[in-house]
């Protein structure tokens, strides 16, 4: 089975993301001078922050007592308060799990921080408001560096394809054996997160510990809600008794955005890094995908992805052009004819051997392996 890294042995040696990090760094050094201290709730370590030099040291949404807010900025700390009343929190340190945004759902998805937060997004956006815009935004960069802390290291497949593609199809099943057979190969997948083909590659991830039993049981009790649509509570509950019933699942990444709101994060993702901004959102799963991009059939959005992939590739701004594999010939040359201005495009370009078109789903990870080396 493939973990990632310890979540402290790669981020910034600086970072303090959680009670045991601050704890472990007092008693070690005795000193928090230049440390930052990301979203930790210190309101029982004030005995610690009294006896304590914070100078230089940056405090990004950790609650304290007033005393000892009053002396870590005598110090010459700087304090960035907790925001009060917001669904989220901008300053977080680490990503979201499926628990955490799904939180609330037994009493509908309404509830849930994922369906708050979107609802607090819809608001202000229309508002206009600079203050709700520069949350969105600090919460975007810190999800972002909570996904590179996350991935350093590891080796990212990227599995691209459209929300369209029901739960029980034969399809749905394919793009869940291509996730599992990626990550038993020792990548780990990412996706942008919501339902269709994201969840069923995401769910293929999740599968890869256990046998062909597993996911062949788990694909017909989600068939139960094929879509999330008209009710995400019972789609996404599905997938939570999935994930009861087995419950030791492997790792892999979803990335999926409060932009289409409408669409919900799948379950399987063990690490989600939710966006407000779709363009950081966009950007950032494509160029985290290091080991290459799997490109199902999709509509609008998975076109603009390949492009998206192809311009870097094109130009080696991201250094080595990446491995693309498109799945389904009629679809990418016949319905969307994408694939003859990708070869167009790659002609005579590094980028030419890097790119591949299947017929079939299966046929897929040799490609990949034959484009990568």
């Amino acid at each position: 089975m493939q973990t990632m890294p310890a979540h402290a042995a790669h981020h910034d040696d600086r970072e303090i993301e959680t009670l045991d990090e601050f704890d472990a760094t007092v008693s070690a050094r005795g000193t928090l001078v230049g440390f930052r201290v990301q979203a930790v709730d210190l309101t029982d370590r004030t005995r610690e922050l009294l006896a304590t030099d914070t100078a230089g040291a940056i405090f990004l949404g950790c609650p304290m007592r007033d005393d000892a807010a009053a002396k870590v900025r005598a110090d010459g700390a700087l304090v960035f308060p907790p925001v009060p009343n917001l669904p989220f929190d901008p300053y977080r340190g680490l990503l979201y799990a499926p628990d955490e945004l799904f939180a609330g759902l037994d009493k509908g998805y309404e509830e849930t921080l994922d369906a708050r937060a979107y609802a607090w997004f819809q608001q202000t956006k229309a508002d206009g408001d600079i203050f709700a815009s520069m949350l969105r935004s600090i919460h975007d960069d810190a999800v972002s560096d909570a996904l590179d802390e996350l991935l350093r290291g590891t080796r990212v497949v990227g599995v691209m394809g459209g929300h369209a593609m029901a739960r029980g199809t034969e399809a749905y099943a394919g793009a869940a054996r291509l996730g599992r057979e990626l990550t038993r190969s020792g990548l780990t997948v990412a996706t942008g997160g919501g339902p269709g083909a994201m969840e069923a590659a995401n769910l293929g991830a999740y599968a890869a510990p256990y046998d062909d039993g597993m996911l062949t049981e788990s694909l017909r009790l989600l068939a139960k809600a094929p879509k999330f649509t008209p009710s995400i509570t019972d789609w996404a509950a599905a997938a939570f008794e999935v994930r009861a019933r087995w419950p030791k699942g492997d790792t892999s990444v979803g990335i999926p955005t409060w932009f289409y709101g409408h669409e919900p994060p799948n379950p399987f993702a063990s690490h989600i890094a939710k966006y407000f901004a779709n363009a950081t959102r966009e950007d950032g799963l494509l160029a985290r995908s290091n080991a290459g991009v799997v490109f199902l059939p999709g509509a609008a959005g998975t076109v603009q992805e390949i492009f998206d992939n192809a311009t870097p590739n094109y130009y080696e701004s991201r250094g080595e052009p990446t491995p693309m594999v498109l799945v389904d010939r009629a679809h990418w040359t016949e319905r969307l004819p994408t694939w003859p201005l990708l070869t167009a495009l790659a002609r005579e370009r590094s980028m030419e051997s890097r790119i591949a078109l299947v017929d079939r789903i299966e046929e897929a990870p040799a490609a990949l392996k034959r484009l990568g080396g």
